[in-house]
């Protein structure tokens, strides 16, 4: 059994939503569990991370990067980068704004950059904008590709999403857990200097 989390933080609800529909898509992969964890609850204790295969990690944009919140997970995770402990396992993110742009790009290149000096293995969104329907309930309708980018509404319901938004992040977990049983390598790569 894989075992992924998902760690997220989430001010007011929309993270956290997109979170529970990631892990909606994410836990029906045969041989995955799927866990969600806020990332304040990491703080005082990364090491918790080593008991996972692959991570999911959520924030919103703010300012055109991580939440404050968020980014002090990552800073107490210098402890396991010392060691590389994180090596190897799968990574991939997803990030929500209110904005179509909102420069959610820059939330998920900061995740990328994260993942990558710790040694992990990125996975990005692989679905294809759909075509052909109302641009509100196309999949990947944002068009990205280096993670999930959402759109909360910041008019109407709290936490809402459009149906496309909805539909690629069930997917989107689903490929992120499918990519998690297809890592079956445990071989470290040695680096010579």
């Amino acid at each position: 059994m894989k075992k992924l989390a998902i760690i997220y933080h989430s001010a007011h609800g929309n993270t956290q939503r997109m979170a529970q529909l990631i892990a909606e898509g994410s836990a029906g992969v045969p041989g995955v569990r799927v866990d969600l964890i806020e990332a304040e609850d990491l703080t005082a204790s990364p090491e918790r991370l080593l008991e996972f295969d692959g991570f999911i990690f959520g924030s919103p944009t703010y300012l055109g990067g991580v939440s404050g919140p968020f980014k002090s997970f990552m800073d107490a995770t210098g402890r396991l980068w010392k060691s590389h402990a994180l090596k190897g396992k799968l990574a991939s993110g997803f990030t929500v704004s209110a904005l179509p742009s909102g420069d959610k790009q820059s939330t998920l290149l900061s995740m990328f950059v994260f993942a990558m000096q710790h040694g992990m293995v990125w996975v990005g969104n692989a679905i294809l904008p759909q075509q052909g329907v109302p641009q509100e309930e196309a999949v990947n309708r944002l068009g990205s590709w280096s993670g999930l980018m959402a759109q909360a509404g910041h008019t109407g319901p709290a936490h809402s999403f459009t149906a496309g938004d909805v539909k690629t992040a069930r997917m989107f977990g689903k490929n992120i857990a499918k990519a998690l049983v297809c890592m079956t390598c445990n071989e470290q790569v040695e680096v010579t200097q």
